[in-house]
This record gives C-alpha cells, sequence and structure tokens, in this order.
C-alpha cells in the first residue's frame, strides 16, 4: 500500500460506498506499519459520526453451532428488507504460524454474492479473545460506507465473547439444540452478557430437542440479573438451514433498540465502549514501545531467564522493568 495514499479522496470513496476503497481502507487500518498507522488515524479523524439507525451485532457460540450459516440466511432476509449488512468475521489464527483460514467468503457463498452486503474475513493474529485488534476501526469504516447493520462474528474461544460484546449494541448467543446436560456447560457470564439467546437447528428431528432447549435457557436466564432494567434477555428458536425464525429475530433486534434508546442508553454505551477503546490503545502501545526499546532488551531478557529459573518474583521483576522503562522516558 503506498504511502502517498490521499485521505480525502479515500474518505469521499468510503461516503459514495465505493467497496474497493472500503476494502483498501480496512486493509490500511489493519496495518501495523507506523507509517500506515499515521494515515489509518488521520482517515478516522475525517470519518463521519455514527449514522442514528446503525446497529452493531456480535454473534457468538461454539464451533459447530451453524454461526455462518446462520449469519448468511440472517444477512439475506436483512438485505431482502433494504438494509445493507457488513459481516466482519474473525477468523483464528495459528499460534505457531500465524496463517489463518479466512473462509468467511466461501461459508457464506450467497451472502458474497449480495450487492448490498459485504464479507471481510479477518485473522485474529494474537489478539485477546479471538477478536481482531482493528475490528472497532473496522466497524466504523463500514458505517461511513453505508452499511447500517454490522455483524461480527468471532471465533468463539474463550474470551472472545467478553471482547465483542464490548465493542457492540446488542450480543446475540447461538446455540445448539440439547439443553439440560448441556446447560451445566454453559458459562454463567456468557448469559449474562446476551441480550438474544438463539437456538439454531430447530427443525426436522431436531425440533422437539430445540424447544426443549429453548425451556431450559429461559428458566437460566431466570435467575440471572438483567443487563439493563430496559431490557430482559429472551430465547428464540431458528432453523438457518430452512431459513424460518428469522423474521422474529429481526423484530427482537428492533424491540431490543427501541428500548436501548430510551433514555439514550445507545448513545451512553457506545461512549463507554469508547472510553475503553482509548485504554486499551494506550495499553497495547506502551507494550509495544516497551518491548521494542533496544536500551531495555538486556534488562528484559535477563529478568525474563531470572523468572523462569524462580531467582525473582515476576512482581518484582515487572516494576523493574516498569522503572527503567519510564527513566528511558524522562531522558532528553
Amino acid at each position: 500500500m503506498s504511502n502517498d495514499l490521499d485521505i480525502a479522496t479515500l474518505a469521499a470513496a468510503l461516503a459514495a460506498g465505493d467497496r474497493r476503497a472500503l476494502a483498501r481502507a480496512i486493509t490500511l487500518v489493519e496495518s501495523t506499519r507506523p507509517e500506515h498507522r499515521a494515515l489509518a488515524e488521520a482517515l478516522l479523524t475525517v470519518l463521519p459520526a455514527a449514522r442514528e439507525g446503525s446497529i452493531r451485532l456480535g454473534i457468538t457460540g461454539a464451533p459447530g453451532v451453524g454461526k455462518s450459516t446462520f449469519i448468511e440466511a440472517f444477512g439475506g432476509h436483512l438485505t431482502a428488507l433494504g438494509r445493507r449488512v457488513a459481516v466482519l468475521a474473525v477468523d483464528p489464527s495459528s499460534s505457531r504460524t500465524g496463517g489463518s483460514i479466512l473462509g468467511d467468503k466461501t461459508r457464506m457463498p450467497l451472502l458474497a454474492r449480495d450487492p448490498n452486503a459485504f464479507i471481510r474475513p479477518t485473522p485474529a493474529g494474537r489478539s485477546l479473545g479471538g477478536v481482531a485488534r482493528r475490528t472497532r476501526e473496522a466497524m466504523a469504516l463500514v458505517e461511513a460506507a453505508g452499511y447500517d447493520i454490522t455483524i461480527v462474528e468471532t471465533v468463539g474461544v474463550g474470551q472472545s465473547e467478553y471482547a465483542v460484546a464490548d465493542m457492540v449494541d446488542m450480543f446475540l448467543l447461538l446455540l445448539a439444540p440439547g439443553g439440560g446436560d448441556e446447560l451445566q456447560g454453559i458459562k454463567r457470564g456468557i448469559m449474562e452478557l446476551a441480550d438474544l439467546l438463539v437456538v439454531n437447528k430447530a427443525d426436522g428431528g431436531l425440533l422437539h430437542a430445540a424447544n426443549h432447549a429453548a425451556a431450559d435457557y429461559r428458566n437460566a436466564l431466570n435467575l440471572i440479573r438483567p443487563k439493563t432494567t430496559a431490557w430482559r434477555a429472551e430465547v428464540l428458536l431458528v432453523s438457518a438451514l430452512q431459513r424460518q425464525g428469522l423474521a422474529e429475530i429481526w423484530q427482537a433486534v428492533q424491540s431490543f433498540q427501541t428500548a436501548l434508546n430510551v433514555g439514550k442508553g445507545r448513545q451512553a454505551g457506545r461512549a463507554a465502549q469508547a472510553r475503553r477503546w482509548l485504554w486499551e490503545e494506550i495499553q497495547d502501545d506502551l507494550m509495544v514501545e516497551l518491548k521494542s526499546d533496544p536500551h531495555l532488551a538486556p534488562l528484559i531478557a535477563a529478568r525474563e531467564e531470572q523468572v523462569a529459573r524462580g531467582e525473582i518474583a515476576p512482581s518484582a521483576a515487572a516494576r523493574e522493568i516498569l522503572a527503567a522503562f519510564l527513566r528511558r522516558a524522562e531522558e532528553p
């Protein structure tokens, strides 16, 4: 990517809904090169504020629950209603090679060909929780390009649920039929995060099991304190394969948005997310600066070895390294 990129031209192309410009802009914000970061920050600064009716949805669920099938069906339902849908699908990355499959367009072939949809697979890299570090910025870009519904699909591992719930307006937890014993395996914390629980594969021989699971989850929700007084989480059934139940889910999303807008809950939520984003950026950038300081490298290497051998407590080593970093920062 050229460093002489015209930010004003790119921003104008984004506002006009140019898909190639959008893809180029996301590539820019995902880049770790310092010169690209400066350009990305300049672009994000000139973007218009998020549109009033924009909706950010987070969708997670265990592998095999049918996330991609559901997103393709739900996205197609929304575009048929005249909405423009962007899917930011975070792919797991190899901890050894850093490689990523990036196969979301092949898993959502119909939606990938929809002129009113945009799918962007992004490797999670080493980001905590399986959510790409620049997903928030990508959301701002797709909204600037005119996509009024953004769906963030996580890899569905561990901390990903918490990470995505902290950057969207509404969080959907996709579940498979089963309930009963499976309910014991659902972490209470994840259910507390969910604004809507959706039991997928409610068709054919699994319909009875899906109804039973939905009843179990509704009972479980009665034992959990709602996230807000304006909304109590619901449990709905869907068959993504048969494209049944999608209208009810969209109605629930709209009802949630209406409830959230009462008392400016949406604006307050996004403001709080922006503040947390600020501190995450500070934390990440400080770590990069500390680890890349050549003057601190010998000290860090020495203390790492001492910690590994049990000769010094990690907390003591951390304080010493941080103190040395701060002294470096004060040097003229």
